[in-house]
């Protein structure tokens, strides 16, 4: 399969953590895999967003389950290309499923263009009257 995207980085968002995949192919076409945990909480995602920037991180994508993606889309927002992917369009993950494999099979399937993002309005908190 043709790979679309190097480096790109697939985001497994839970609750408390986050599991990042970040693969990187050289000219020659070897990939490397790092794969880093951080928590929700905003300097490790802003520590995310550092690494991924590091690394020339041009594409990324987050699986849209439930409410937790939103936060660390609207603190990655900007850095680079975002795709918010629905859960339900995304081909289960062959084998046993663990929060790793999920990561790496969003950075792959992304790598090879086989994620498509959905329309994704502004987060945005609600206001205190």
């Amino acid at each position: 399969m043709q790979i679309l995207y190097t480096p790109c980085c697939g985001l497994d968002v839970h609750k408390k953590t986050v599991i990042a995949c970040l693969l990187i192919t050289d000219c020659a076409g070897r990939t490397r895999k790092e794969i880093r945990t951080f928590s929700t909480m905003t300097p490790d995602l802003l520590a995310l967003g550092d690494w991924l920037r590091a690394a020339g991180c041009t594409h990324m994508v987050i699986e849209s389950t439930g409410v937790y993606w939103k936060p660390v889309y609207n603190l990655l927002e900007g850095q680079c290309e975002i795709l918010v992917a629905n859960a339900q369009h995304l081909k289960v993950v062959p084998g046993r499923k663990t929060d790793v494999r999920d990561a790496e099979w969003l950075a792959e399937l992304l790598r090879h263009g086989g994620v498509a993002g959905e329309f994704c309005a502004p987060y945005r908190a609600a206001r205190a009257a």
